[in-house]
């Protein structure tokens, strides 16, 4: 079978290139054909396709030119329409799998391949599809007003849009405009009509989805699976667990870890951070200390090793997370998980089985839920029974067998 992957990036920039990555993997360890489709970028990974990349869009660029140049991306302008037409004739995919591909890519490409007859998936991996914004976050809350729009009326009044009203892309009201108006054109019917599967990684977010108005019957649900070669759980888990706990993530704002900071101040034992963002240098300035070792990023083959030896891995989000590979990956490591109550999250984690849950955003909560893991997973503990169930739950077979039956 022939697969064009298709992600606005091909470069490690987030969750949804590194799934695309060991998708495109396991795929052509099965013997599949795989290209890729996305944006020329000067660190993406080579590509025998990057010759039908379209250029690189500067959305934050001041000049009214770069402006007009990012609003016409949105629906396919500037070299994505044809390139990918020609990269269709000469690849001639049986399905094209979608990622993320609003804005520097657009959804145009459904498009183009539904009619063509080409089977089209997509791979939901945030709420774009149901918030202008992607995160369904408004004054740094959840927040689902735009699930009432199951159908956009473009000449209605623009003052009346959620997103539009509360500048929720990036504060910016000329981002905020174009956000709506790409919502309004590629509404849900539109998008219905021109994708033959939608692929959520997790139940929230289907959920989600049919709330909004999306027909329940196109959207199937495939966690994400671990994508690191673990040593056999019975030589990598034969030492104890070390006396320290970690956060592995983007260090920003709804990801929670504010208050993983604050009630790590509290406590005794050590936190690991890592990760970077926005929020890199005024955590550090603030809260770094003999307790709180922020070690920026890091490559996989570090990381895995301090997942490993963790006593447990803190989720603390609060946001609307999807299907967190963070924290299939601690599991798969035999670490235990304290996750936020929110989002996807709670599909993943068994109480007192395989981690602990708390009230997100709730700072006295988690700080006493830590000290509870501390003491509940103990030494004598059976870690290697998480790893157990947590890689024959997330295998790459069991994912790969779901996915082409998808596919075909």
């Amino acid at each position: 079978m022939k697969i064009l992957l298709v992600n606005k990036f091909y470069y490690p920039r987030g969750g949804d290139c590194i799934s695309v990555f060991n998708t495109e993997a396991l795929l052509r360890s099965k013997g599949h054909r795989t290209a890729v489709f996305s944006v020329a970028h000067p660190q993406n990974r080579p590509s025998e396709m990057e010759r039908f990349f379209p250029a690189m869009i500067d959305f934050a660029a001041p000049s009214w030119q770069e402006k007009a140049k990012a609003a016409a991306r949105l629906f396919g302008f500037g070299g994505v329409v044809d390139n990918f037409k020609r990269l269709l004739e000469e690849f001639r995919p049986d399905v094209v799998h979608l990622n993320n591909i609003h804005s520097y890519l657009s959804p145009v490409i459904a498009q183009i391949a539904h009619r063509r007859g080409i089977r089209t998936v997509w791979t939901l991996h945030d709420y774009k599809l149901i918030c202008p914004a992607y995160a369904c976050r408004n004054n740094d809350k959840p927040c689902e007003m735009c699930f009432a729009q199951k159908s956009f009326d473009p000449f209605g009044a623009i003052s009346k849009s959620p997103v539009i009203k509360y500048r929720c892309m990036k504060g910016s009201l000329a981002a905020s405009l174009m956000a709506w108006f790409e919502s309004v054109y590629w509404n849900r019917q539109r998008l219905q009509k021109y994708t033959d599967c939608f692929i959520s990684p997790s139940r929230f977010l289907k959920e989600k989805m049919i709330s909004a108005g999306f027909n329940p019957s196109k959207i199937d649900v495939l966690h994400n699976f671990d994508s690191f070669n673990h040593r056999e759980i019975t030589s990598s888990l034969l030492s104890p667990k070390q006396h320290y706990y970690c956060y592995v993530g983007r260090l920003s704002g709804e990801k929670g870890v504010y208050s993983l900071l604050k009630a790590a101040n509290e406590l005794p034992y050590k936190l690991i951070i890592v990760g970077d963002g926005p929020l890199l240098t005024s955590y550090r300035n603030e809260f770094e200390s003999s307790k709180i070792e922020f070690t920026g990023r890091l490559k996989p083959e570090k990381v895995l090793p301090i997942i490993e030896h963790a006593r447990l891995l803190v989720m603390p989000s609060v946001c609307y997370e999807n299907n967190p590979l963070g924290i299939i990956e601690a599991l798969s490591a035999g670490t235990p998980v304290l996750g936020a109550n929110i989002g996807g999250i709670p599909e993943l984690i068994e109480e007192n089985v395989n981690g602990m849950l708390f009230p997100s955003g709730n700072i006295p909560s988690l700080r006493n839920k830590i000290v509870e893991c501390f003491s509940y997973f103990n030494d004598s503990y059976n870690f290697k029974k998480i790893a157990a169930d947590a890689q024959s739950k997330f295998s790459k077979e069991s994912f790969y067998d779901r996915l082409i039956t998808i596919y075909e």
